[in-house]
């Protein structure tokens, strides 16, 4: 009876590390990021997307002009690189400037600050301000 047991329990522990494996090899797997102001064109080649002509073009362009400062700066430097490009890279894990693919969004005209609350009156007590609804 103990034996059924024991290879009941195999079993189940190994139908189990095949399917953690199988969720590894379907896409679960973390992948390193690659920043384009230094890596060279072997690291640059792992990025989904990035060839070696490109991964080329990306270096001498470094080299000739220093490091790009970020995403827009990489789609105009380098030929065959535009915008929608490098938001794709950085989704496949290129970094430009330590910036990941926040940097490959464009930036919206910065929002009015919000007008400062006045200090409490002495002795009344602090009441917290009403939430914005969402637009």
């Amino acid at each position: 009876m103990a034996m059924h047991w024991i290879r009941q329990l195999a079993r189940r522990f190994s139908l189990i590390s095949l399917a953690a494996t199988l969720c590894l090899l379907a896409g679960g797997t973390a992948r390193a990021a690659v920043d384009v102001n230094t890596a060279d064109e072997a690291a640059l080649t792992s990025v989904k997307g990035v060839g070696p002509a490109t991964a080329r073009h990306i270096v001498e362009e470094r080299n000739k002009r220093g490091p790009y400062k970020d995403a827009a700066d990489l789609a105009e430097r380098v030929s065959g690189i535009g915008p929608k490009s490098v938001a794709k890279l950085q989704d496949a894990g290129l970094t430009i400037a330590g910036k990941g693919a926040s940097s490959a969004a464009p930036t919206a005209a910065p929002s009015a600050a919000p007008a400062a609350t006045p200090a409490p009156a002495k002795g009344a007590k602090a009441t917290a301000a009403p939430a914005k609804p969402a637009r």
